[in-house]
C-alpha cells in the first residue's frame, strides 16, 4: 500500500514538473496569441490570412530571410509605413504600405506573432525592443 502511494505522489510531481513552463515560454505565448488579433485586425486584409501578401501589390510575409535580416526596422516600417521598393524573394514590391497607429505593446505583440507564423521562426520581440528599434526610426 505504502509503494502504490509513494507511486503515486511521485507520478503527480512527475507530471507537475513536465507541466510547467518557463517565463519565457509563458511570454512568447501571451505575445503572440495577443499578435493574432493585432494582425486580423490591421494587417490581414492586405496580407492575407496566411500571410501570401497580393500578386505584385503586397509583400508576403513568408520570406524568413528578410525578416530576419530586418528584424530592427519591423516596427519603424509597421508604425511609419513602408515608402520604397522592397526585394523579397527575389520579387520588387514598391507600394506604400500605411502607417498604424499601433501601441508599442501591440506593435511588439504582431511582430511576434508574423514573426513566428507563415514558416518564420524569430521568437519574442519585446516590447523594449520595439522602444529601443522605434528611437532608431528614421
Amino acid at each position: 500500500m505504502k509503494l502504490k502511494i509513494i507511486g503515486f505522489i511521485l507520478a503527480i510531481i512527475i507530471l507537475f514538473i513536465v507541466s510547467c513552463e518557463s517565463e519565457q515560454t509563458i511570454e512568447f505565448k501571451r505575445y503572440y496569441s495577443a499578435g493574432v488579433e493585432v494582425y486580423q485586425s490591421h494587417c490581414q486584409n492586405c496580407h492575407g490570412a496566411n500571410g501570401e501578401g497580393l500578386s505584385s501589390l503586397i509583400p508576403p510575409l513568408t520570406d524568413s530571410v528578410y525578416l530576419k535580416n530586418n528584424k530592427a526596422a519591423l516596427a519603424c516600417a509597421i508604425k511609419s509605413g513602408l515608402k520604397g521598393a522592397i526585394i523579397i524573394k527575389g520579387k520588387t514590391f514598391d507600394d506604400v504600405m500605411p502607417a498604424n497607429e499601433l501601441t508599442t505593446m501591440e506593435l511588439a505583440q504582431v511582430i511576434t506573432y508574423v514573426g513566428n507564423s507563415f514558416g518564420n521562426k524569430l521568437g519574442t520581440v519585446p516590447v523594449d525592443q520595439v522602444d529601443t528599434d522605434l528611437s532608431k526610426c528614421n
